[in-house]
């Protein structure tokens, strides 16, 4: 008897083996069929959502959901999302619930609840921020409230900022309220940029006046005058924001500070002055805040203003900082001035930035072309180290005649 077990299992052995071996294989491409046909399904339902096919979106989620796979929680969410937006929060609602009760550890359960509240609040119905436990949502809550009933709303912003919240959160507090039009509201801001207040916000209230506009421009200079350096920059980035040329155009001019001299120069650049900028550098003293002028007018768009100074600067690092600057700007427009440079400058600061504006252009077509023309071996050499590392097909078959 026990020989005959022996042979049976020896013949059956292989058979089993074999079967528990395609099982699990089985099942794991079984799986990723599944995956796979819930991802593709989730896609077509989201871009249901971005096209506004309310309806077609809760279908393709029901079915989604249906699949009870990976992207269950993301498909209830979007079937709500969906659901509220063709008009059914009462489903809606409910969808959210599932959602919540069946997946409370959920990436989506943060979403899902900002959503809860907003169907609730366009329903009529009023959400007390105070009773809401998540801090996120508190701002949610608050910010809608700000819409409907502004003079509750505030009371409870500043009690956010003046509470014992995140940094985050009271930035974000902070934030909410700055889009209020309120007289009190701006005072609160006005408290917060002038440091009088949560110190720690004092940055983030700065921003949100120059965001504000030029109404908030007089403010900023108020406090401009007794601040430190640090926030004295962030009042120079406030007044680019705000269109303020005239105040950083005074900065720029009359500030002791050197590096809030530089900063504010720089945001004349990003604003555009360049008319203001011009005249900076025709009674600037300083080569080093000449060389800032030179590349804000490369920020500001003053292509013919850094042409002139390339060509006519009489100063040898100016010019060729200038010339260098040229070569951020596209091959069409500066490309022959810059080869131009290179064959008629005798100073080797200035040739040698003729060539590293030409390389940095990605402009192969005129180092090529110099290098043919060039009898001195010193700036052969040169032009021809740049060209190896272009990776440009012309510069690749000038190099191969070069060995040939």
């Amino acid at each position: 008897m026990k020989t005959l077990l022996i042979i049976l299992y020896i013949a059956v052995s292989p058979f089993a083996r074999a079967i528990a071996y395609e099982i699990p294989e089985a099942a794991a491409a079984a799986d990723d069929e599944r995956g796979e046909a819930e991802t593709d399904l989730y896609e077509q339902g989201t871009d249901a959502i971005d096209d506004g096919d309310w309806q077609r979106a809760i279908e393709i989620f029901r079915k989604v959901v249906g699949m009870n796979g990976k992207r269950a929680d993301g498909g209830l969410y979007w079937l709500a999302y969906a659901q509220n937006k063709a008009g059914r929060g009462g489903d809606a609602m409910q969808t959210l619930g599932t959602l919540l009760r069946s997946y409370p550890k959920s990436k989506w359960k943060s979403d899902a609840k900002a959503l809860e509240i907003d169907i609730r609040q366009s329903s009529g119905e009023k959400i007390d921020p105070g009773k809401v436990n998540d801090e996120e949502l508190k701002l949610i809550a608050i910010q809608s409230l700000l819409s409907s009933d502004p003079e509750r709303a505030l009371p409870l912003l500043q009690k956010v900022i003046d509470g014992t919240y995140s940094h985050r959160v009271k930035e974000q507090a902070l934030f909410v309220l700055s889009q209020s039009g309120s007289p009190r509201a701006a005072q609160l801001i006005a408290s917060i940029a002038r440091g009088s207040t949560h110190p720690e916000l004092q940055s983030e209230a700065i921003k949100y006046l120059g965001i504000a506009g030029k109404r908030s421009v007089e403010l900023l200079g108020e406090v401009y005058q007794s601040a430190n350096a640090e926030v004295k920059k962030e009042i120079l980035r406030a007044y680019m924001v705000a269109g303020a040329r005239s105040q950083l155009y005074a900065a720029a001019k009359g500030e002791r500070d050197p590096q809030l001299r530089a900063e504010a120069i720089r945001q004349l650049g990003v604003i555009g002055a360049g008319r203001e900028l011009q005249e900076m550098y025709r009674t600037e003293s300083s080569v080093e805040m000449k060389k800032t002028i030179i590349q804000s007018m490369f920020v500001g768009g003053s292509a013919d203003v850094l042409i002139d100074i390339a060509r006519n600067e009489s100063d040898q690092s100016l010019r060729a900082t200038a010339v260098r600057t040229l070569g951020l700007i596209s091959s069409h427009r500066t490309g022959a001035t810059l080869v131009s440079i290179y064959q008629s400058d005798a100073g080797a600061a200035v040739r040698r930035a003729a060539l590293e504006g030409l390389f940095v252009q990605g402009n192969a077509h005129a180092l090529v072309e110099l290098a043919k023309q060039e009898k001195d071996l010193r700036w052969k050499r040169e032009i021809v180290q740049k060209l190896s590392v272009m990776g440009s097909k012309e510069a690749t078959d000038y190099l191969t005649t070069l060995l040939e």
